[in-house]
């Protein structure tokens, strides 16, 4: 397994959890995280992800697992849409109801067809995934006000269910992004590498002292 020459750290403010990455970004995208949060119960969530030299997404594969429980799903981009696998032992729903939340349903999604139009992937509660469309787009570099629509497949956590989304960027000006999605907005504060240092209600990144 190669080794990575940089790595990212965030800690969630919603809640008790935090993300680190370790990633190669000199073509395209290559990462490996964890995500690891208390809501709505304790579990942890480790990824692959590739993406091209375009930001497009290829790949993701992701695992969370939690007491009882462990669920997989990997998405793959192919020239006639998306190519979803999934996997599951043990019983997350049964984990949920337990700890008075409502079951997570099935991992994947038996409408792959529905993702045809997504060229990001965005793996919920993380940071990194925002980054995606910003390098793909080019916001970092585009002048303030100018938006962006852009259509996901969204990965939820902890169950791994994977729904089509449309997504609103704009650029706020050097250093500053707003997200959008429905009636949901953030200003998300970006590096000049277009990845998050504070994301509003979510998670702020951690650098070495």
């Amino acid at each position: 397994m190669p080794t990575m020459p940089k790595s990212l750290f965030w800690t969630r403010t919603d809640t008790a959890g935090s993300e680190h990455v370790v990633f190669d970004d000199r073509e395209g995208l290559f990462a490996r995280g964890v995500v690891l949060a208390v809501d709505p119960i304790p579990y942890t969530c480790r990824y692959q992800l590739t993406v091209g030299a375009d930001w497009c997404t290829s790949s993701l594969e992701a695992e969370a697992a939690g007491a009882g429980w462990t669920r997989s799903v990997r998405l793959e981009r192919a020239e006639d849409g998306w190519r979803v696998r999934t996997g599951e032992e043990g019983d997350l729903d049964a984990a949920l109801r337990a700890a008075g939340h409502p079951p997570a349903g099935l991992p994947g999604t038996d409408e792959p067809d529905r993702l045809a139009a997504a060229l990001d992937v965005d793996l919920s509660g993380s940071p990194l995934f925002n980054t995606l469309p910003v390098r793909r787009i080019g916001l970092g570099r585009t002048p303030a006000d100018h938006a962006r629509q852009v259509a996901v497949a969204w990965v939820l956590l902890p169950g791994l269910a994977v729904l089509p989304g449309d997504q609103v960027y704009t650029s706020l000006g050097p250093g500053r992004v707003r997200f959008a999605s429905g009636t949901f907005t953030a200003d998300l504060d970006i590096d000049p590498n277009g990845y998050v240092v504070r994301y509003p209600g979510l998670a702020e990144r951690i650098d070495p002292r």
